[in-house]
């Protein structure tokens, strides 16, 4: 008898470990697909002296501090907080609906799309569970994606793509906002008229609300946020920002550098191994370098659909002087298929949580995805 409880005590055991390893494999799908592409190429260009040259620290710096600064918000539930009050304030489905999907827009020109998505997208799950409208959870998930991978478009930090491109050319912040000022106003628009379509019904919100977090940390944290933004802008040394807000956070609130996006850090650090060893090939050098001389726009939206966008950024940058189309390419090019944008699995991760139908997710992700990506290449060609 003992001996039999032993034994399910430790295949209970072993199951619960086969799960942890499930969960973290299937979490970490980028990153994994990032290290063994650069670890084949490893074989094609073997480590030497030149790999130090692949990685862009000015990039992973900015990317960190914007990371732990957000982290250290959510921790005292700013974020929560405010998106709250805001989705409060509206009184009908077609309302309620608008404002997650538009504090998803907004605030991933501040936070970054995945942290975007990671902060409001279980705001979307509360309040549409709360008032009984579960029937557009899918649509109203669909949309917040798409509205993180275009409102984020708009600022260097918005999107990780962004922010390493922008330091790659060392392009400036009013040539960078002329470049994406134009399919940002398309997209606001497509997303305003498409949330239209929700029906104009009465709902109620009735949940506790969150509490409200410290004003001295949230003002500390502003200016920390401001510090790391203005490294983006190349206002003072990257160094001298890293380390005002590691310190300060370090003093503040040291339990945030745990819930910084460390995959997203090591998945740029692979992709920059990735693509670097790439442009050393000189078979793909030449091809890359054909295909992006006659359509750097729409070479590169295809690129997104199949290696994402953050690896599409590093590697095609590595053979075009057109950063313009490249840019716009690898902002509108997340829209598509699933794996075109990270903060698409980030979505698709949380709509799985909610018990919903990922088939119809997936069949109405595609159709709105697509149309939008149809709709945004026309006008970017045409003006």
């Amino acid at each position: 008898m003992g001996e039999a409880k032993d034994d399910e005590k430790r295949s209970a055991i072993h199951r619960a470990r086969l799960h942890d390893v499930r969960a973290v494999l299937k979490n970490n799908v980028v990153l994994l697909v990032a290290i063994s592409a650069a670890a084949i190429t490893c074989f094609f260009v073997p480590p030497d002296a030149a790999y130090a040259d692949y990685f862009d620290v000015r990039t992973l710096s900015c990317l960190f501090c914007t990371l732990a600064v957000v982290s250290a918000l959510k921790n005292i539930r700013f974020f929560t907080f405010t998106a709250d009050r805001i989705v409060r304030g509206f009184k009908n489905l077609r309302n309620v609906v608008l404002a997650l999907v538009f504090v998803t827009y907004f605030g991933s020109m501040v936070m970054a799309n995945d942290m975007a998505l990671i902060t409001f997208l279980p705001l979307g799950y509360f309040a549409l569970n709360e008032c009984g409208q579960k029937k557009v959870m899918a649509f109203t998930f669909v949309m917040q994606n798409i509205a993180a991978n275009l409102g984020g478009m708009l600022t260097p930090f918005g999107n990780p793509q962004n922010l390493y491109l922008y330091s790659y050319y060392t392009i400036s912040a009013g040539e960078f906002f002329a470049i994406m000022a134009p399919p940002f106003a398309v997209a606001f628009l497509l997303i305003a008229g498409v949330c239209l379509f929700v029906k104009k019904q009465p709902v109620e919100v009735s949940a506790i609300r969150p509490g409200t977090p410290s004003p001295w940390r949230t003002a500390v944290y502003f200016v920390l946020f401001a510090i790391s933004v203005m490294i983006v802008f190349r206002v003072f040394p990257y160094y001298w920002g890293l380390a005002a807000v590691t310190v300060s956070l370090l003093v503040l609130d040291y339990k945030a550098f745990a819930k910084v996006d460390y995959a997203l850090l090591l998945t740029f650090c692979a992709f920059f191994v990735f693509s670097g060893n790439m442009a050393r090939i000189p078979v793909v050098r030449e091809f890359f370098s054909s295909l992006m001389s006659r359509d750097p726009l729409l070479f590169g939206v295809l690129s997104c659909q199949i290696i994402s966008n953050v690896p599409s950024a590093v590697l095609l940058s590595k053979f075009t002087a057109d950063y313009a189309n490249l840019l716009v390419a690898v902002n509108i090019g997340g829209l598509g298929t699933p794996v075109a944008s990270l903060a698409s699995l980030i979505t698709l991760s949380n709509y799985r949580q909610t018990g919903g139908n990922v088939k119809r997710y997936l069949g109405l992700f595609l159709l709105i995805n697509f149309i939008f990506l149809g709709i945004l290449l026309a006008v970017v060609y045409l003006f």
